[in-house]
């Protein structure tokens, strides 16, 4: 894999990861369409570092904040006493669900649905649940105003994004629409349901590429993948936090569909 490979990866990475149009789903199917190899393994690890990377930096006041709360809370012996101490609650309960079943199938779906065709077909669904959260599901209720059940269902529905071509932030973005969510609450949601989905997946490829001998040999590749995803990232998360507060996921639906059917019209034929 040559630099520039590399840069190219990572910037699909940073921006499909935060934007609601599945980052499995675009790693599978641009090298498939744009006649590619496929992109190594260790370089798509590191570019998720880079994703969790940018998540943090824009959420820092957050996190930070939804820290300090929780082992406050947990100190006091009040767990829920202000808005940061529950999210921090609700963060971790809606992750169990990944968790879990990322441990007991996660193998098992990529071996089955891993592939451009099915891919292609997910990321037309993918287009199909975000009208669906747009046109019957978006709310007013604020992060302040969730429950246990919020987090939970959130999370549930985050297990969808194991499926290659569903988009993460486009199922738990709609999952908080359905919750009640106003649509920039529920996208601010989802990014921070994201920080241990996107951490513990990258902590495993992290054991994994420490393993690897051609380690050295890939350095530079490596580096240029994590700072493109990282650098990208960051910016989308930053276009898609403005552009849901006066605007709607129509636009990211539009492209799933186009996407998708683009994929399998090139796959058929």
């Amino acid at each position: 894999m040559t630099i520039f490979e590399a840069i190219f990866l990572g910037i699909i990475q940073g921006a499909t990861e935060f934007l609601p149009i599945s980052s499995s789903g675009h790693l599978l199917l641009v090298p498939h369409i744009l006649i590619l190899s496929e992109p190594d393994l260790n370089a798509i690890a590191i570019a998720h570092q880079g994703t969790l990377l940018a998540i943090i930096v824009y959420f820092r006041h957050d996190l930070w904040a939804i820290l300090k709360a929780v082992i406050n809370g947990v100190q006091t012996r009040q767990p829920m006493a202000n808005t940061e101490s529950r999210l921090g609650w609700y963060i971790a309960v809606g992750s169990i669900p990944t968790v879990v079943v990322g441990l007991l199938f996660a193998d098992a779906i990529d071996s089955i649905l891993a592939n451009p065709t099915m891919a292609a077909i997910m990321l037309i669904v993918t287009g199909f649940i975000l009208l669906l959260g747009e046109r019957i599901l978006t709310g007013v209720k604020q992060l302040s105003q969730m429950s246990w059940a919020d987090g939970f269902i959130i999370g549930l529905i985050q297990t969808f994004a194991l499926i290659p071509g569903i988009s993460r932030s486009g199922v738990t973005i709609t999952g908080g629409l359905w919750r009640g969510l106003d649509r920039s609450e529920a996208a601010r949601f989802s990014f921070l349901l994201g920080v241990p989905a996107i951490a513990g997946a990258g902590l495993l490829a992290a054991i994994d590429l420490i393993q690897a001998p051609e380690i050295a040999d890939i350095l530079p590749q490596l580096i240029a993948s994590f700072l493109a995803a990282a650098i990208v990232g960051y910016l989308c998360i930053l276009f898609l936090m403005t552009w849901l507060q006066k605007r709607n996921l129509y636009l990211f639906a539009g492209y799933c569909f186009a996407f998708g059917l683009i994929n399998l019209i090139v796959i058929w034929l």
